[in-house]
């Protein structure tokens, strides 16, 4: 199932997106109908907070719309509403995974920035964007602003100390993120943070994928094209620490939580690493797809 955050003249919402990827169904709503009660939250860290439940009352919701072939009633066009990021606003900084595909590590530097370890920043929740939302160039601010397209990780259960063979257990789900840097603000603070967290900077969607419909997220195709263009064209199998051994890193010492969210590194192919460098600039058109889950796509504009 595909998990999204809606909305419209009736507010916020959570839905399930149809296979198609054109309507959606209004949880709450549609569950009112069926069981006379409210259990649907309208915002998804709240939703992942319910646990197992959640998952399985939206698997019965979209059951029973099925099974009373409801859909032309209740499914929504995604055209007449507005699509959020499945997360608008995260309750933490969003984890991200630095150098995670040895490629990348070499066109950013050598083989010797090969990390040995996992590398880990973050950015902040106010980074985040929509799918098919603007990505600002903040041209008073940086001229090498830069695009990377991640698998992202939606943590569902709250853990410490996660073994690396139970860590998938922890997963609710996999969305998509453009992890946009401005690489001569990195250079200039001489750390990531102020780099990464820009406004806009981090698309993010179109939707949260179940876990249940990804077999390996070790295992997908990741591609990101500029104007159409293929510029980063790879797969998560090259990821040097797997999501597993990500997670079980991330939680040692530290808490992961319900709707925190993990971007797991991007492969070679980011503007920086071509000769010369090929930034961002008003008027690109971003699109990063993964296997699975979707397309992201979002206009970089003044």
């Amino acid at each position: 199932m595909k998990f999204v955050t809606i909305k419209n003249e009736k507010g916020q919402w959570i839905g399930i997106v149809n296979d198609e990827g054109s309507h959606a169904l209004p949880l709450q709503e549609v569950y009112e109908k069926m069981s006379g009660q409210k259990f649907f939250p309208s915002d998804m860290v709240e939703a992942l907070l319910l646990g197992d439940q959640f998952f399985q009352e939206a698997e019965k919701t979209v059951q029973w719309v099925k099974d009373n072939k409801l859909e032309s009633e209740f499914y929504l066009p995604l055209s007449t509403v507005e699509l959020l990021a499945p997360i608008p606003r995260p309750a933490k900084n969003i984890f991200c995974v630095g150098k995670n595909y040895a490629e990348h590590a070499i066109e950013m530097g050598s083989k010797e920035d090969i990390p040995e370890h996992v590398m880990v920043f973050t950015k902040a929740p106010t980074t985040v964007t929509a799918h098919e939302q603007k990505i600002l160039t903040h041209s008073e601010l940086t001229e090498q602003l830069d695009y990377e397209g991640e698998l992202a990780v939606v943590i569902g259960r709250k853990g410490k100390g996660i073994k690396r063979e139970e860590a998938l257990d922890y997963v609710f789900g996999y969305t998509i993120i453009n992890d946009v840097t401005a690489r001569d603000l990195q250079a200039k603070h001489k750390q990531f943070f102020i780099g990464k967290s820009l406004d806009t900077t981090c698309p993010m969607g179109p939707w949260i994928v179940h876990k249940s419909a990804i077999a390996n997220p070790n295992g997908l195709d990741i591609k990101t094209t500029v104007n159409d263009e293929v510029r980063q064209d790879s797969n998560t199998e090259n990821f040097i620490f797997p999501v597993e051994e990500v997670i079980a890193v991330l939680s040692q010492g530290m808490t992961l939580e319900p709707g925190d969210i993990i971007a797991t590194g991007t492969p070679a192919g980011v503007g920086k690493g071509f000769k010369p460098p090929r930034f961002l600039k008003a008027g690109d058109t971003v699109e990063i797809t993964v296997e699975g889950i979707g397309t992201l796509r979002n206009k970089v504009t003044d």
